[in-house]
């Protein structure tokens, strides 16, 4: 008896995990993206291998190694949170139909100069501007319109995380790819064929039948808008606390990507293909994260993971930054990448799941932003840090802060755990409701005046 409980239990994960499958929109979605984010992995890599070996010792590469991943995400920090409000007011597929057409042409430009043999330092550096203006209105644009792409509710938070996997599937088979091509005919290849790659997102965006979205018009001005989303967002202790162990790690911890390759070629003594191997391997722990998430059945006890994955991803990156065996580091990159899914894909759900429908798109802004604004300082910081003390140590300091940030978290959970709690019970997640109790738990869920499980506002629950 308990080994066919056991078989349905697992038949039923899987069937989670291609759940949102059953969408059109998202099949299409999946494939296009899939296509398109192999592409982008190619060229971050070949990228940042470009930029690693335009310099002969160690610190200064790793120094504009912070430059140019500076320069590829600090647009978000001003652009990101308006995206959010315009993704809330606006047609999501027109918006994502143009960033992409943005980046696709920015790949060409930058396969143009590289092939040439033309391309300098402050090119890389004007052009990582360029793409990261396009992704400060694309991620937070995609990640609030997944729920259009969705038929039905049940496969949301499920389709969150199969979106996770397709990013990490990217990840495994691109920076392996993207090796070979750069070792076989050079990075120009690999900047080129990432252009080609948009047209896939693009078709499946333009052929999708999108439900039109009912959008309340808003007299207010599109920054009354956004400053309407913070107070939401920053006054709700569960938002407020997620979006801020995302910055924490994404300022200290994910740093550590665009050291890599400095580390890799003057630490672990790898070439580009090595390179590409300790990205690729971290894929395949990120992959096995979003897949275990997407196999869940629901939210609840994503709180622990939450906690669990900053300090696993800390851990890691200490003793990473202590090997010198190229070796050794392949069996730590699975764990960095396990961690880093964890935690942002963990914290993508409960965002999703618990926030208002008409304020989606600016909570995801500010989501976005906690990585993508963060990461850029994390950059600049790390690269200056790693010119003065070495990228080692650098990394080592990073992943002691975010095991700090982790118990840290941990200490909140509890109060975090009722105000969610009571978002659970309105919307039919907690096991109880589902049995008939949803009117007896019903004033919990509205007593939260204000913040997310408020009474019914607009049309919106």
């Amino acid at each position: 008896m308990s080994e066919s409980v056991s078989n349905r239990a697992n038949g039923s994960r899987w069937a989670n995990v291609v759940r949102p499958l059953r969408s059109r929109n998202y099949r299409l979605f999946f494939v296009g993206q899939g296509i398109s984010l192999t592409g982008t992995w190619m060229q971050r890599t070949a990228l940042l291998w470009l930029v690693g070996t335009m310099f002969p010792d160690e610190k200064t590469a790793a120094f504009w190694l912070g430059i140019v991943g500076f320069a590829g995400q600090i647009p978000a920090i001003v652009l990101t949170p308006l995206a959010g409000a315009l993704a809330d007011r606006w047609d999501r597929r027109r918006m994502l139909v143009a960033a992409q057409a943005l980046a696709m042409l920015q790949s060409f430009v930058l396969a143009a100069l590289t092939v040439t043999g033309g391309v300098e330092i402050w090119q890389i550096v004007v052009l990582s501007l360029w793409l990261g203006a396009v992704n400060a209105v694309e991620v937070p644009t995609r990640q609030s319109f997944v729920i259009e792409m969705v038929e039905r509710p049940e496969d949301l938070t499920n389709a969150i995380a199969l979106n996770s996997s397709i990013v990490n599937l990217g990840r495994l088979v691109g920076p392996a790819f993207g090796g070979v091509v750069t070792a076989m005919f050079g990075v120009g290849a690999c900047f080129l064929l990432n252009g080609f790659s948009f047209l896939a997102v693009i078709i499946a965006l333009l052929v999708m039948r999108i439900k039109p979205r009912r959008v309340q018009p808003s007299k207010k001005h599109v920054l009354q808008n956004l400053a309407e989303g913070l107070v939401y967002a920053f006054t709700f202790p569960p938002i407020r606390a997620l979006l801020l162990i995302m910055a924490l790690v994404s300022l200290v911890g994910v740093p550590y990507n665009s050291l890599l390759p400095a580390f890799g070629r003057h630490v672990l003594s790898c070439g580009p293909k090595g390179y590409g191997t300790l990205v690729a391997v971290a894929g395949v722990g990120a992959l096995a994260g979003a897949l275990y998430l997407a196999s869940r059945s629901s939210v609840r006890g994503l709180g622990r993971i939450i906690v669990f994955a900053p300090a696993l991803f800390g851990a890691t990156l200490i003793g990473f930054s202590l090997n010198r065996s190229f070796a050794l580091a392949l069996l730590f990159m699975p764990l960095l990448g396990l961690g880093q899914m964890l935690l942002m894909a963990s914290c993508n759900t409960v965002l999703q799941t618990i926030v208002d429908d008409d304020k989606r798109g600016r909570v995801m802004s500010f989501y976005s932003l906690s990585f993508m604004g963060v990461v850029p300082l994390g950059n600049l910081l790390a690269g200056f840090a790693a010119r003065e003390i070495g990228s080692a140590l650098t990394m080592a300091i990073g992943g002691t802060v975010c095991v700090l940030g982790a118990v840290d978290f941990y200490r909140r959970l509890p109060n975090l755990r009722a105000l969610l709690h009571r978002i659970y019970v309105s919307k039919g997640i907690v096991p109880e409701v589902a049995t008939g109790l949803q009117a007896a738990a019903e004033p919990s869920g509205t007593s939260n005046a204000g913040g997310p499980g408020a009474a019914p506002q607009g049309g919106h629950s």
